[in-house]
């Protein structure tokens, strides 16, 4: 089937859900930055999401599940296929000690409680919700443990997939379970020992999966000591990265044995551009979107610094973030 057909058929099958056809990714990643996607799609339930990957098989497209398009980078000439948007925002608290349920079911922009939160909580919350968005909701209840990851700007989907972490901590510590799609469109749920955490990465990392949502276990906090917590990382953000740029975050993952933006700098590399691209002069490990970048200057720039790094130090170092399209 050509394009207009297989719109056709989407819009038959998925009646509620946001369909366009050949959108720009810049308009959809924290780079702003990217080619026009054949399909891009935000799913609204899982039903909707299941019909996508029937569709994307029966028709051989590819497809690619994002969030917040954050540590993603969008070739310029575009995406061949489907660019799911998970739209998953449900979250639900459940008191551990004695089962009590607390206020449901929250939705985005739905962020008033009043609630008595004491000892530890079961957060159940779906994949598309934004880490901060849940960061303000959890200080709303005073809930605590979910300070480290408020400041990173994707969702619980992508933070999962790569184990994201930051200020000493990660995912996998605060990970109870995770529900996915499998390969067969299947629902599954795993525990956190079957997720295969490491450092940014996690069983997800390399599969077809798509995850739907997770148990987080959490505590009760003071709502003063969370909004410290939270005002600290805030602040330390602001001093040492540069969110005041497009960027797709840290670009590069921390070697074994060395820092690597400590490997960048000392290469002589900060603020080397190319084209609209350049090595941030406020934190070496990241690449940012100086002025209006492409997606080629970006990928060049990389290959520069991974070849000097490597020449001057002998060192490899590896992406953090995930280049796709054609």
């Amino acid at each position: 089937m050509n394009q207009k057909e297989i719109e056709k058929v989407l819009k038959e099958k998925l009646p509620s859900a946001n369909i366009k056809l050949n959108e720009p990714m810049k308009l959809h990643t924290s780079f702003k930055i990217g080619g026009p996607a054949d399909f891009f799609i935000t799913a609204n339930n899982i039903q909707e999401i299941r019909e996508v990957v029937n569709i994307a098989k029966e028709n051989d497209l590819p497809l690619k599940v994002v969030g917040n398009g954050t540590n993603l980078l969008v070739k310029d000439n575009g995406f061949r296929g489907i660019i799911l948007k998970t739209n998953l925002q449900e979250i639900k608290i459940t008191k551990t000690k004695n089962k009590d349920e607390i206020n449901t079911k929250y939705k985005i922009n739905e962020m008033e409680s009043s609630i008595n939160c004491k000892e530890e909580y079961i957060v159940n919350v779906q994949s598309g919700m934004a880490l901060g968005k849940l960061a303000q909701i959890l200080l709303k209840n005073e809930i605590g443990g979910f300070e480290f990851a408020s400041g990173i700007p994707g969702t619980i989907g992508g933070a999962i997939k790569m184990n994201a972490g930051a200020y000493g901590g990660e995912f996998k510590d605060i990970v109870q379970d995770v529900t996915y799609l499998n390969e067969q469109n299947d629902i599954v749920v795993i525990q956190n020992m079957q997720c295969d955490f490491s450092y940014r990465h996690s069983l997800f990392s390399n599969k077809d999966y798509i995850i739907l949502g997770c148990n987080l276990k959490l505590y009760k906090d003071t709502k003063e000591n969370i909004k410290n917590k939270l005002d600290e990382n805030l602040q330390s953000r602001r001093e040492k990265q540069p969110i005041e740029y497009p960027s797709a975050g840290s670009t590069f993952k921390r070697g074994e044995d060395f820092i690597t933006a400590k490997l960048i700098d000392e290469c002589g590399l900060k603020g080397y551009t190319i084209g609209g691209a350049q090595v941030s002069e406020k934190h070496a490990g990241f690449i940012i979107n100086k002025n209006n970048a492409t997606a080629e200057d970006v990928i060049n720039l990389i290959k520069h610094v991974t070849e000097i790094v490597y020449e001057k130090t002998g060192k490899k170092i590896n992406l953090e973030i995930e280049i796709i399209g054609k």
